[in-house]
């Protein structure tokens, strides 16, 4: 199924989609944050001609858009997420559809397509949704719940106790993993956390970093490698899970390294995508 096709199919909103968006509000601001600065002088000038009136030349204050248009935009909603069967892997042909088997309908083929569609000039799809999408989608295939179980939606079904609170394992890696650790370390102030991930980028993964980026695919991106990584990093997320489990501190400690990394890895790739897209190479300009 090509572009035209996914984006233009009215599909009713899926009764599998996972209830919780990826990353929250904040996470999908800290991975955009930190591809912002990574950008070529080329992208980042084609990036902010893009952007909405309304972002203010910021596009990390469109990324949550995409969820925003679930009710809007019907057909999006199972392009948030590729789940898997539980076998802690990510397969194209096998997981990359909807709830009626319409294929490309996930959060990978989103991905490849929307990049399609910046890099084609005469692409009938306005430019700066495409934007926004491909941004929030980069985002969402790096939260490993998004690449999770499909007979638990993602974690959503799991209900727990963050602590005292109530919660499920899908939003716990959403929001609880990140606004705990926001609150602890970072004295509430979310552009501390991302110097604190940026620093980590240039320092304590800079000799992973150029791994990140590398992708030998001409004709698409590699998102399908960031769904692997996502699914066998969910099956270790459910280790230990169960129906009204109360994760605490050990479970924190223990994702707060995905989290930031997951976070990073996805800053680092969109900006690669977006350098590709709008100066011809996925080189990173260091901030």
């Amino acid at each position: 199924m090509g572009l035209l096709h996914v984006l233009l199919v009215t599909v009713v909103a899926m009764a599998t989609a996972p209830a919780a968006h990826a990353w929250g509000k904040d996470g999908h601001y800290m991975v955009c944050k930190v591809a912002e600065s990574f950008l070529t002088k080329e992208a980042s000038t084609a990036v902010k001609n893009l952007l909405p009136g309304w972002a203010g030349g910021d596009l990390a204050e469109t990324c949550l858009w995409a969820d925003k248009q679930r009710f809007r935009y019907r057909w999006s909603s199972p392009l948030h997420f590729a789940d898997n069967p539980g076998d802690c892997k990510f397969d194209y042909a096998r997981d990359c559809h909807n709830t009626k088997g319409e294929k490309d309908m996930c959060v990978v083929g989103a991905v490849n397509n929307y990049t399609a569609a910046l890099e084609d000039s005469s692409s009938p799809f306005d430019p700066t949704e495409s934007l926004m999408f491909l941004a929030h989608f980069v985002g969402d295939v790096h939260q490993p719940l998004h690449c999770g179980n499909a007979d638990n939606l993602g974690g959503n079904t799991i209900k727990l106790h963050w602590y005292r609170r109530q919660s499920n394992l899908h939003k716990v890696w959403d929001v609880e993993v990140i606004e705990t650790a926001m609150k602890d370390f970072y004295n509430d102030d979310r552009s501390t956390m991302i110097e604190a991930i940026k620093l980590n980028i240039t320092e304590e993964w800079s000799n992973e970093e150029k791994q990140w980026e590398a992708c030998r695919s001409r004709a698409k991106t590699c998102a399908d490698k960031f769904a692997m990584e996502s699914a066998q990093l969910a099956c270790k997320a459910y280790e230990g899970v169960e129906q009204d489990s109360i994760l605490e501190d050990d479970y924190f400690f223990a994702a707060l390294p995905v989290v930031q990394k997951r976070i990073a890895q996805g800053g680092v790739r969109l900006a690669a995508i977006l350098n590709k897209i709008f100066s011809g190479n996925r080189r990173l300009q260091s901030s």
